[in-house]
């Protein structure tokens, strides 16, 4: 994929080196996502990409003043320098964005600040900064509303000069500024020089987030770890599921494998990670992969996310940002075939509607089937994801998305195999992987999908109204009461496996709505960008099973499946849960001075849970208020470092009374965070995090009546984290991590202090890297290679049974020209055989997949 081609004329004038870049964003000015170039592909400034150099200078320019001053063409911007020294210029596309470094300068504006910003100049340009990013180079970023700007230079002898052109304007011949006559001989004046960009992007450096601040706020001014897996890891990865992806983000540790499209389970930071899920930026009750083709990055929010997002547990959040409208058409196919017969599909379709591109599509369908390395798993998938995008005005946006998902499977739960004969000696052997303890059964039936709006209205460059509703279903049929079979326990032949049957159903809607106001201002010298806002959102939840189904028990060497039951046809569980809440949410980030900042904010949550036994005709009520709050400070001694410091908390509900007749109150969680955020190149940030998170009110037996519980339970997680991304060297691209957590029980009545916690290893390790031939006969050939180490942890917080550490090794070759790709990735390519823990259970284990082959070919057009 290649962008266009940006025309770039540079004159030479005897007292000042000026460059004009005329920005135009025009039909012919459109930058096509299936024309962004592979790094394979870049031509990087040592070669022919975007350089101007004139004879360098020995020392540093400075930059006195940044004027911005409308023109009948739209705005221009000019850098002045003290008496027009020579600067040394280079330039570099990332998304919509076009940027440009002066490497021998440094911004000093009579105000005393380091960054000159103009936002919303027009409704083309989302943003102009310029700004140091060291202590000899300043950065000139000019951000496109829905496209790359096209850019044009210039001579003149006013200074570094920006002329950014409307769209209405845009397909016109820029006109030249004047150039005052100089002594120098007319063929120097005016012998134009043509420079071609073939641009270049941060491909495993995603630099900005909006999920730990509900704003588009760089990383690196935001004091908490948050982590982006951004669409080429996924990509060079060949990701299937969320757990594919969440392997590269250090600290985040799979529980069950998610066979067969079952829900992904995780700890983050030592604590489980069950429906701490986000989509684009809206909270949702269920953490699943059910569209996983239409997701274009994932961001991790590590620690409480309360204060933003209402109830949720302390060890973090994953956002899933999916993939939205294109102004420019952009059209891709693939075909994917893998091990254990495991086929997939997808199509991509996305572009503008109209010709002034005010409402623009996308179309997103794949289907996949599988059958698993374990027997009897398979299932099958078909996913759609219509979106659309109008611009209602010019300051305002509506975007309408969905996706609907359609799985089948076999049975709701992925098997377990027994501890003994995997993990554990076993007299009679060891159990093979494949073995599934469920055998053949009918399939399960799943319907998911979501539908909702986003919509924005900009009052003025500096205040914007935003309103989010979303409604997600989950519909899990029984198939007119079709048993699946869940094993229990291993008898004392150490071979035969006891099982029990389960039969029901279970629904869930889930209904969001979120308004707020974003607004910056001033007090004085001091700059704010105040969040304000409000959500409501209503959780139903509809369960009928019967459980405890006597079965026929299966031989785990020699397995006959008798799936023969006799259900009574009365459930033993019939429940309709209704959960309303109401969040007030207030967030105010503060620049006191250009490198320190502050974060300051608070929500307060009302909610209330009714839930009818149809069982008893008995209903409960429950309702309760939690307040979560938020403290941080971002200092930067110099432009590449960040120091940080934060205090935050969160709550859970906790549904239940205690033995004399009180409600439990909110689970909470508080954490204590510091770290280190660091660019260490223009293409390469790391983050070291240190972090204190305790989980207060949980519930644990009560002493003096077992049948009921307290809420004295205490568990403490500990540790450190260091993630690094980005490009080190052309083409050379990684994603690494490392975590040390330190997750224990501090207090309970049953479980001894000093256990480790549920499957939180203290050792974990990832790293990801690829590497593209840049030119030569193999441009466009790839290689990737990954390691994942987790170490030993436990099973269950009974620590009963510790699992083995494991090393795993992932590999990938890849070809990628112009619009066509092939790769072929392997997974354990040393077919290490391990083990994961599977929802708490220390009597039984999940295996990993072994040695598996896949291979892709994708054409965009």
């Amino acid at each position: 994929m290649k962008l266009q081609k940006l025309l770039s004329i540079l004159f030479v004038s005897g007292s000042a080196w000026v460059v004009a870049i005329n920005v135009a964003i025009a039909e012919n000015a459109q930058i096509s996502s299936s024309k962004i170039p592979y790094l394979n592909q870049v031509e990087f400034f040592s070669s022919s990409a975007y350089q101007l150099v004139q004879t360098p200078s020995q020392e540093t320019v400075t930059i006195t003043a940044v004027k911005a001053n409308p023109t009948d063409k739209g705005v221009e911007v000019i850098l002045e320098t003290a008496q027009g020294e020579k600067l040394q210029v280079t330039n570099r596309s990332t998304g919509n964005n076009f940027i440009a470094d002066i490497s021998n300068a440094q911004l000093r504006l009579p105000s005393g600040e380091a960054t000159f910003r103009s936002e919303k100049p027009n409704s083309e340009i989302t943003e102009i900064t310029v700004t140091n990013i060291d202590t000899n180079t300043v950065r000139v970023v000019v951000a496109g509303e829905k496209a790359l700007p096209t850019v044009e230079l210039f001579d003149d002898n006013a200074g570094l000069v920006f002329e950014i052109t409307s769209a209405a304007t845009a397909t016109q011949p820029p006109q030249q500024p004047e150039t005052p006559q100089s002594e120098e001989p007319a063929a120097q004046q005016d012998e134009p020089i043509e420079l071609v960009v073939t641009g270049e992007q941060d491909n495993y450096r995603i630099p900005d987030a909006s999920v730990g601040t509900r704003t588009d706020t760089p990383l690196r001014d935001i004091p908490q770890s948050i982590q982006v897996v951004p669409q080429q890891v996924l990509r060079d990865r060949q990701a299937r599921s969320i757990t594919d992806g969440l392997e590269n983000v250090s600290g985040v540790n799979p529980i069950s494998p998610g066979l067969a499209g079952s829900r992904d389970n995780f700890t983050i930071r030592g604590f489980e990670i069950y429906g701490n899920s986000l989509v684009n930026g809206i909270p949702e009750d269920i953490l699943s992969d059910s569209s996983f083709v239409n997701v274009e990055r994932l961001e991790v929010l590590k620690g409480p996310a309360s204060v933003l997002y209402g109830e949720g547990g302390l060890g973090g959040a994953i956002n899933f940002v999916t993939k939205q409208p294109l102004r420019d058409p952009f059209y891709e196919i693939s075909a994917t075939i893998g091990s254990f017969n495991d086929y997939q599909g997808t199509i991509d379709l996305t572009g503008p509607l109209n010709d002034s591109r005010t409402a623009l599509y996308r179309f997103i369908a794949g289907y996949r089937s599988a059958e698993t390395f374990v027997d009897f798993n398979e299932f099958t998938k078909l996913s759609i994801a219509p979106s659309l995008s109008l611009s209602l005005s010019q300051n305002t946006d509506l975007v309408i998305e969905s996706d609907v998902n359609r799985m089948e499977r076999n049975g709701q739960q992925p098997p377990g195999l027994p501890a003994v004969g995997t993990v554990l000696p076993n007299p009679n052997g060891r159990v093979r992987r494949s073995f599934s303890s469920k055998g053949p059964v009918t399939d399960n039936l799943t319907i998911a999908g979501r539908v909702g709006y986003r919509l924005e209205h900009r009052f003025n460059e500096n205040w914007k109204l935003r309103n989010a509703f979303r409604y997600r279903f989950y519909n899990d049929d029984d198939r007119g009461g079709a048993p699946d079979f869940n094993p229990t326990s291993l008898a004392a032949d150490n071979r035969t496996l006891n099982r029990r049957a389960i039969i029901g159903s279970q629904f869930y809607d889930y209904y969001y709505l979120d308004t707020n106001l974003l607004g910056k201002f001033n007090t004085g010298s001091i700059n704010h960008q105040l969040l304000f806002g409000f959500s409501l959102s209503r959780n139903t939840t509809d369960l009928r099973f019967e459980f405890g189904i006597p079965a026929a028990p299966v031989d785990i060497f020699n397995p006959v499946y008798d799936q023969r039951v006799v259900p009574t046809g009365i459930p033993n569980s019939s429940r309709f849960i209704t959960r309303d809440t109401l969040g007030i949410y207030l967030q105010d980030q503060i620049t006191l001075a250009e490198n320190l900042k502050l974060l300051l904010g608070g929500r307060v949550d009302f909610f209330e849970e009714r839930t009818t036994n149809r069982l008893t005709n008995v209903e409960t009520n429950q309702s309760d208020t939690a307040f979560s709050p938020r403290v941080g400070i971002v200092y930067q001694p110099i432009q590449p470092i960040s120091l940080y410091a934060s205090f935050a908390r969160s709550f859970t509900p906790t549904i239940g009374t205690s033995a004399t007749g009180e409600a439990f109150q909110p689970e909470r969680g508080t954490q204590y965070e510091v770290g280190i955020k660091a660019d260490l190149t223009s293409k390469l940030s790391t983050t070291l995090a240190f972090y204190d998170l305790t989980r207060s009110n949980v519930t644990t037996t009560d002493p003096n009546n077992p049948d009921f519980s307290v809420q004295t339970g205490e568990q403490n997680s500990r540790g450190i984290e260091l993630d690094i991304s980005g490009e080190i060297l052309p083409g050379w691209n990684i994603i690494a991590g490392y975590a040390y957590t330190d997750a224990r029980v501090t207090k309970d009545n049953n479980i001894p202090v000093g256990n480790r916690l549920f499957a939180a290893p203290e050792h974990s390790f990832n790293l990801w890297t690829t590497y593209r031939i840049q030119k030569g006969d193999l441009q466009g050939l790839g290689f990737g290679l990954g390691f994942y180490y987790f170490g030993e942890r436990a099973a269950d917080l009974a620590n009963t049974l510790e699992l083995p550490s494991y090393f795993r090794t992932d590999a990938a070759i890849f070809y990628e020209r112009e619009q066509f790709r092939a790769a072929v990735n392997f997974r354990n390519l040393f077919d290490v055989e391990y083990y994961t823990s599977r929802f708490g259970s220390g009597t039984l284990v999940a295996p990993g997949e072994p040695f598996t082959v896949q291979g892709t070919i994708s054409w965009q057009f």
